[in-house]
């Protein structure tokens, strides 16, 4: 049977993909979108969008035992876990099949099945319905990333958990271990611990949430503690002793070994690419430590195929993905698409309170040599934080002291995944401190903190 033939073929549907078939059928390419499982990818699916709906619950929940605060009353507060698990699918099963139908509206082909690079350009999809053969001077590898497994740590989905079980729990933690602190772990943790689950992360590196700024990481612990986690630092799960109903990690501390007895464990050690049974190998794609190795174009170095998203390595983001998608379907269009700059690239992690992030830390700016100027400003002295009864956080801006350039931008406290866009647009736009400066933020709100956190660096902040 004579291969299928397109301009350009991607392999998985996640926010990488499903995005570069998108904006290459807007630019007048014929595209092809192959997928194993679910359209809109782990992320849809069984990440980002799904992780936010479980969380927005317990941010009800908790804000609805603090009602009196706010003149108001609430009885009989409680929560149906199958009732919340089952809202945070729907949310993401209107999402996958919002891809469908976009990718439909685009004229892209989907042909769900396992790809495999045959040869330069060939690819190969086992269907339900047998084999296809499909054909594309560009493939764009795009199958994201899967949960790490530690020798001994691994996943059963009975009491020791990766995300995808903790999506849908198979029961409710009493005593749960969340073994990681990035944002995974730590989403999870908050999400758990705020429904009444007693709570311990263990964390390898010195502090939680290691990749960012460390006052940012030290008011999380501070914020975490009050709320009843217990955080172990330097920590280190040597074995699980696993049992019908309950899990006894072996954790060592500083040399110490302690055994904790817990009801459920939540396994966040970090992610591998799926770079399995492509056949990648025979093309001589180049891989270090599970991910493909591209230049800043996601050019593989063979001829006409390219990788993206979290298969390409890190930042292992969604936006990152997408934005990378966009990029190569421009690139293979003809067009002269900007590479991406990691450094204006966000982090959000969405825990109570929420983190979020762009550019370098203080510490990072010191070590590349810069002269620093930092501005710090705190939720309290903000009136819509303290109206919203949100007094908690922190905004801090690292400043280039030559130049003024925004370094970096880092805040914690409510809301923040949303105001970091702004830090966001002014790296873009390669913003100074004078910008920020003359730039008339409205008022009452918390965007208001970002004008102030700018101005204390040069010693101005008005309010603080």
């Amino acid at each position: 049977m004579a291969a299928q033939t397109f301009d350009m073929i991607v392999i998985g549907a996640g926010p990488g993909g499903y995005v570069a078939a998108i904006r290459a059928a807007q630019l007048g390419l014929n595209v092809a979108c192959v997928e194993r499982e679910n359209l809109g990818g782990i992320c849809l699916n069984w990440g980002c969008i799904p992780t936010k709906a479980l969380l927005r619950s317990a941010e009800v929940f908790h804000l609805m035992h603090r009602a009196k605060e706010f003149g108001l009353k609430a009885d009989a507060i409680g929560y149906d876990i199958d009732a919340v698990v089952k809202r945070s699918r729907q949310v993401a099963g209107q999402l996958s099949a919002g891809v469908k139908g976009l990718l439909k509206k685009n004229k892209v082909t989907v042909v769900m099945g396992e790809a495999t690079l045959t040869a330069p350009g060939k690819v190969s999809v086992k269907t339900e319905k047998g084999t296809e053969e499909l054909a594309a001077k560009n493939i764009v590898l795009a199958t994201g990333a899967r949960a790490r497994d530690l020798p001994g740590l691994e996943a059963d989905g009975k009491r020791v958990w990766s995300y995808r079980h903790a999506l849908k729990p198979p029961h409710m933690p009493k005593k749960l271990l969340v073994i990681g602190s990035g944002a995974i772990g730590i989403e999870f943790a908050s999400f758990f611990n705020t429904l009444g689950a007693d709570t311990t992360v263990v964390e390898v590196l010195d502090r939680v949430l290691p990749v960012e700024d460390v006052e940012i990481s030290t008011f999380a612990r501070k914020a975490f503690t009050k709320q009843g986690m217990k955080i172990l630092e330097k920590s280190t799960v040597k074995q699980l002793d696993r049992s019908a109903d309950k899990v006894v990690a072996h954790v060592e501390t500083g040399g110490k070994v302690e055994k904790i007895e817990v009801d459920t464990v939540i396994s966040a050690v970090g992610i591998v690419g799926n770079v399995e049974g492509l056949g990648l190998e025979a093309l001589g794609v180049k891989v270090d430590r599970t991910h493909v190795v591209t230049d800043e174009y996601c050019r593989t170095g063979v001829e006409g195929l390219y990788a993206i998203g979290d298969i390409a390595g890190a930042p292992w983001l969604a936006h990152k993905a997408s934005h990378e998608g966009v990029m190569v379907a421009e690139l293979i269009a003809g067009q002269h698409p900007h590479p991406i700059k990691p450094g204006s690239i966000a982090g959000c992690t969405y825990c109570h309170p929420q983190v979020a992030s762009v550019g370098m830390t203080e510490a990072k700016a010191k070590e590349a040599g810069y002269e620093v100027k930092v501005g710090k400003f705190p939720f309290i002295g903000n009136g819509k934080a303290i109206a919203l009864g949100e007094p908690e956080g922190l905004i801090k801006t690292v400043f280039d002291a030559k130049t003024g350039e925004l370094l970096g931008a880092h805040m914690i406290g409510a809301e923040v995944t949303e105001l970091i866009q702004g830090y966001v647009i002014g790296r873009t736009l390669e913003t100074t401190e004078e910008d920020l400066f003359e730039t008339v933020f409205p008022h009452p709100t918390l965007s208001e903190m970002m004008h102030e956190s700018a101005l204390d660096a040069y010693g101005r902040a008005i309010h603080f």
